[in-house]
């Protein structure tokens, strides 16, 4: 998905993402529904045997489902996401 989309969701949007969970050589097709609480860039470590000051970030985005549980997806080029409006 390019940056640009994503800048342009705003908090209190309806959006569905299309994503896939991927846990060692198990792969779930998942979609997840909700309102837009905030999109962010968080630095992370998951990759092994780095430089100590490489930086690596993933986009994120923080939903409020309509249970009211809040869930973080993490956006790769494979994500879709589109508004539920």
């Amino acid at each position: 998905m390019p940056r640009c989309i994503l800048s342009q969701l705003k908090s209190g949007d309806k959006v569905v993402v299309d994503h896939e969970v991927k846990v060692g050589l198990t792969r779930w097709h998942v979609q997840t529904a909700g309102e837009v609480v905030r999109t962010e860039r968080r630095r992370h470590g998951l990759h092994f045997d780095r430089h100590y000051d490489d930086k690596v970030w993933s986009d994120m985005i923080v939903l409020k489902r309509d249970d009211g549980e809040l869930t973080t997806v993490a956006i790769d080029e494979f994500t879709e996401v589109w508004r539920a409006d």
